[in-house]
């Protein structure tokens, strides 16, 4: 699995300030200032990440992408 705290590659200092998401995401992790890094949405199976898992500054984020695609892959083949 992946632990609940890792380092992550981000090349940018911007991020989405939690007073201006709708009620509907809800936050899923956080740096250690306190800048989202990861919501959901409450109802739909959408979800986003605020860092790159796919950087070689990313710990486990192989490990994030093959769960990414395992997951989805599935789900897509199912609804053609």
């Amino acid at each position: 699995g992946i632990p609940q705290e890792f380092q992550a590659g981000r090349y940018h200092s911007w991020a989405v300030r939690k007073d201006n998401l709708p009620e509907q995401l809800i936050v899923t992790a956080i740096d250690a200032q306190g800048a989202i890094m990861a919501m959901r949405h409450r109802v739909f199976n959408v979800r986003g990440v605020q860092f790159h898992p796919e950087s070689i500054m990313t710990a486990y984020g192989r490990k994030m992408l093959e769960n990414f695609f395992t997951y989805c892959v599935p789900t897509v083949l199912a609804s053609e």
